[in-house]
């Protein structure tokens, strides 16, 4: 197969149920194009939430980041041209992301704690994984109705549930590793005192999780729901 091919304009043998060039004469499936906003916007934020934990505990969560970047770009990409070079970007990323995940958080101890039927006693950490767990269901069930139920969604005028589970699985995916890190960093650093918090305000839960270290911090000015 010649590079033109790989490189054409709908060269993929993929075609998602949103009808094509329809909002834009240049961007195949508009919506499933800018639903990966989440994957542009939040990588910076993480990389920037994260950098105490990236210099004290790990700083392979770089990488996770940098590559929910990347399968943003590369979804981005391949729904904006549908070509085979855009599809093979993405389900790489996708697969790079897992084995770094997995690289990352699986030796160490080789499961995290919940696997382990260790109880986890922070309240905040255990909401986080349900709303993570229900956004991966629906977001599953997104994917799946778009796939298998196109024809009926298209008669209700709305053949865009592959761009909500653009936005439901980046949600999801970045919770998920934050809880990962987490209980990577209640394993591996116990002595720092990791903490679950979130950005910008900490008082609300549905903003953007991140982990801090309180031995790094002015213990004074931690409230003391923090303590594990």
């Amino acid at each position: 197969m010649g590079s033109s091919l790989v490189l054409q304009r709908g060269s993929s043998a993929v075609d998602w149920c949103e009808r094509n060039y329809i909002v834009s004469s240049g961007i195949a499936e508009f919506v499933n194009t800018v639903s990966n906003v989440l994957f542009l916007v939040l990588p910076p934020l993480l990389l920037r939430l994260f950098h105490q934990y990236a210099k004290c505990v790990s700083p392979g969560i770089i990488l996770i980041w940098s590559l929910l970047l990347m399968i943003g770009l590369s979804s981005a990409y391949f729904h904006a041209t549908l070509s085979l070079l855009g599809q093979l970007l993405d389900e790489l990323a996708i697969l790079w992301l897992l084995m770094a995940c997995f690289a990352m958080w699986v030796p160490r101890r080789y499961l995290p704690l919940w696997f382990k039927r260790e109880r986890c006693n922070n309240p905040r950490v255990f909401r986080l994984g349900i709303r993570s767990a229900f956004l991966w269901v629906l977001a599953l069930c997104c994917w799946i109705n778009d796939r298998l139920f196109c024809e009926m969604w298209s008669s209700l005028n709305f053949p865009y549930l592959h761009g909500a589970w653009h936005l439901l699985i980046a949600i999801a995916a970045y919770s998920g590793c934050v809880l990962f890190a987490y209980f990577d960093a209640c394993i591996e650093v116990p002595d720092q005192y990791p903490a679950l918090i979130f950005w910008p305000s900490d008082g609300f839960e549905l903003g953007v999780p991140y982990i801090i270290l309180r031995s790094h911090i002015n213990p004074s000015t931690v409230p003391m729901k923090y303590k594990i």
